[in-house]
Parts: structure tokens; sequence; C-alpha cells
């Protein structure tokens, strides 16, 4: 059975930049995300609103909304309620009542949601989170969840945080979760470096905050030609579920699973 897909490379863009929507639309990005929350000064936030509607790019969009109880929540949610066809990234989200609340004021619009997990609080409740009305895919928020709670950069310091993640949109049955960008939007070797980490551990793609960025990601999340190849060679000795042989190695449902899965990936990038 095919895996559901969501995200892979989801492009950034201030809210208070409208200039820049175009170009992101173009990026490659299979989303823009014009980001209302910390992109944006909290002075400004409410003059950024207004602009959105009149430079809204032809692409798909989501807007990242403020956390509930901040003075710029119920704001951001009235925008997207007017603007039509557009998703929801929820920042700082922890209680699966307040993704059920903005679902609830969205109702009959069919609108996606997709919280941004960035604290332990969040960590903690992801499997909750997950199961909410209107959430379509996870993501990660790694400064803030390091903020939270005083942890080092090391990859190791953030391991279960992204495992739970993996493990709570599994079980929700959502697409494997989005990671948090790569700050170091230059350097396309730290990029594809962390993107594959992610890959690892079970994350499906990754969001990014450059146009230089969204082809690094793909080419990251995407299976190599070796990883094809070998998923075709599993495919072509699978015998109705029945163990087969292949080059010494036992092939068997689970392996044949992976090499679909690989197939799947590859075809969606």
């Amino acid at each position: 059975m095919t895996e559901p897909r969501g995200l892979i490379a989801p492009l950034f863009v201030p809210a208070d930049r409208p200039e820049r929507f175009g170009k992101a639309a173009t990026s490659g990005a299979d989303a823009v995300i014009i980001d209302l929350e910390d992109a944006v000064a909290p002075a400004a936030r409410e003059a950024a609103r207004q602009r959105i509607a009149a430079a809204l790019p032809a692409a798909p969009v989501i807007i990242r909304v403020n956390a509930p109880g901040t003075p710029w929540h119920d704001g951001d949610i009235d925008l997207i309620r007017r603007l039509g066809a557009v998703g929801v990234m929820l920042a700082k989200a922890e209680d699966p009542a307040a993704i059920t609340a903005i679902a609830q004021r969205l109702k009959g619009s069919h609108r996606i949601i997709i919280p941004l997990i960035e604290t332990a609080l969040g960590v903690h409740r992801a499997v909750a989170i997950a199961a909410a009305a209107g959430v379509v895919q996870l993501a990660f928020g790694p400064a803030d969840f390091r903020n939270d709670i005083g942890c080092g950069e090391a990859p190791e310091a953030m391991l279960l945080a992204r495992s739970s993640l993996a493990l709570a949109s599994r079980l929700a049955g959502l697409p494997a979760p989005l990671d948090g960008p790569c700050f170091d939007f230059r350097d396309a070797e730290k990029t594809m470096q962390e993107a594959r980490h992610a890959r690892m551990l079970g994350f499906g793609g990754k969001l990014c905050i450059h146009p230089n960025q969204v082809t690094w990601v793909k080419d990251a999340f995407r299976p190599s030609a070796a990883e094809v190849a070998w998923a075709r060679k599993v495919l072509a000795v699978e015998a109705g579920g029945a163990a087969a042989n292949l080059d010494g190695t036992m092939i068997d449902a689970p392996v044949v699973a992976r090499a679909q899965r690989i197939l799947d990936i590859a075809e969606a990038l």
C-alpha cells in the first residue's frame, strides 16, 4: 500500500516581505509558508496581515500563525478564514484542544493544519497532537526546542524529540514529519547532511528558509540510483508474498515493503 505523502521542501518567506512571495512560488518548493510569527517583528504583524491578501502567490500557501494565547493568534486565524484555500502552520503547538478549536473556526473550509512542535510539552503530547482534527503533517522546530530544554546542538541531543514525532506521525496515519530548517542557508553540504540525518530517523522532508535549500533538501530525500536499482530488483524477484533470494539475501514481505517505499518516494520527487 502506498503511504501518504506530505510536503518535502516547503519554503518560508516573511509575511512583511510580499515582494518575495512570487520568487518563493517559483523556487520549486512544494508550498510557500508565509510566516507571521518569528520572521516578523511584533509591532509589524498587523500591517503584515493586511498586505498578505494582495500578494498571495499562485502556489500552495500555508501561513504560520502565532501560538494560541498570544495577542496575534485570533487575528491570524481570522485572516485565514477570509483568504480562502490556505493552510495553517501552528507555532509552538502544545495543546490538541487548541488545534481542534482552530479546525472548528475553519470548519467547512477543508483547511490543512501543520502543528510545529517546538517545546518539551509539544513533544510529550505529540501522539495526541498528530491525531487532532485537521492535522495533515507534523513539523519540528529544533531551535526553540533547544532553548526550551537547554540542550546542545549535537544531533543526538534531539534524537528522542525527532523520533517521537516520527512515531506519533505513524501512529496517526500521517505522512512522515518535516524537520526544522538548516539556518546556515548558504551551506549546501550542511543542509543536505541535516536532511539525510532526518530522513534516517523517519522524516519525510525539511523546512527551507532560502530558495537554494529547496533543491538541496529534495536531493537529500531522493533515494539514490543504487537504492532505486535495488528496489526494482527486489520487486522483480518478489513472488506473491513468499520469501525469495536476491544475491544471497532473503527477500520477504518487510523487504518488499521497504523497496516499494523507496520507489514511491523516488516517484514523488
